[in-house]
């Protein structure tokens, strides 16, 4: 990191200096990286640095995709979050709980994202393996993250939230062999986007993205790269893809499905939300199984061998296609 972004966060913290570095993790296709630094003399004992350096060669892909369109999209994908800190984040509530912000710098074409480090704030818990009342716990912040946003156009952000969406996939839409998918693919997106009522998608939603608490009684969330506009389906049909093999996906559809309206519900209680609910519900309940098929025609161009393509896919799939 250059001396201008050090100064930075000496600035902002009111440190006297940096302490120990740990790297979290690199960035997806090596467009920078996540760290955590110990800070010497501030209120904040550490904070987390989201900081995004183009990567010198462009094919570092772990899947092989180097295109325009993929580095096009990366580009947008941190200006969107940019925005998203800028003017978007203050609206959420301890009920969809996420970093605070403490800045945002660009320098040099550089960006460095400043934000509280949620271990020491209480959410250390990192989980590979859940439980159906972990699930049940992220899917209360998706409610409650759509609950906040019902309605509201994604101004600033992608206006089709998710990473996976059609417009931005056009490599992967022409490399799917699966040719009844494939020409299906753009009713499936219609159907998605054709609808009443929609919000602010979190847009990468999976269990890795969820900082559990330390009393394992709530979660937060990060990584608002894709965030924009959408039907809540489709961030719980991701979500619940990242965390269970295809038997439990099948077992536990209808009870997570009933636990997000519930949640839902009771979030647009909270907020004095005018919209008819029962509305709203079937019309998202019926695009579950379409949310899932999209991004199941995502996942076959993209990478035909994902351990996520499976029977209980292919069913949900073959089921959309046939009402189509």
């Amino acid at each position: 990191m250059n001396d201008y972004f050090k100064k930075q966060i000496l600035r902002v913290t009111r440190a006297s200096s940096l302490g120990e570095k740990e790297l979290i993790q690199n960035l997806w296709s090596n467009y920078g990286e996540i760290l955590r630094y110990k800070l010497i003399d501030s209120e904040y004992s550490s904070i987390v640095l989201k900081h995004v350096k183009l990567p010198i060669s462009s094919s570092l892909h772990p899947r092989g995709w180097n295109s325009a369109n993929s580095h096009n999209r990366k580009i947008r994908s941190y200006e969107v979050e940019c925005q998203w800190y800028k003017n978007w984040a203050d609206k959420c509530s301890p009920d969809c709980r996420i970093p605070k912000c403490l800045n945002i710098n660009e320098h040099d074409k550089e960006v460095l994202i400043l934000l509280e480090d949620l271990n020491q704030s209480g959410y250390s818990v990192r989980k590979t393996d859940v439980d159906l009342d972990d699930i049940k716990l992220c899917i209360t912040w998706l409610a409650n993250f759509h609950g906040t946003f019902i309605n509201t156009p994604p101004k600033g952000l992608w206006e089709k939230g998710t990473y996976w969406h059609l417009e931005t996939r056009p490599d992967e839409l022409e490399a799917l062999k699966d040719t009844e998918l494939k020409e299906a693919a753009t009713l499936i997106d219609k159907k998605l986007e054709n609808t009443r009522y929609k919000t602010i998608l979190h847009g990468d939603a999976k269990l890795a993205n969820f900082c559990f608490s330390n009393s394992n009684k709530d979660v937060a969330a990060v990584d608002f790269q894709y965030v924009g506009g959408g039907v809540g389906v489709k961030d719980l049909a991701y979500f619940v893809g990242s965390c269970l093999y295809e038997e439990d996906c099948e077992k536990y559809e209808k009870e997570l499905l009933d636990h997000y309206f519930k949640s839902l519900k009771l979030k647009l209680i909270k907020e004095n939300s005018i919209i008819n609910f029962k509305e709203l519900e079937r019309e998202w309940r019926l695009l579950y199984p379409v949310a899932w098929t999209d991004f199941y025609r995502f996942l076959k161009g993209w990478s035909p061998g994902h351990w996520k393509i499976n029977s209980y896919s292919q069913r949900v799939t073959r089921r959309v296609l046939e009402d189509l």
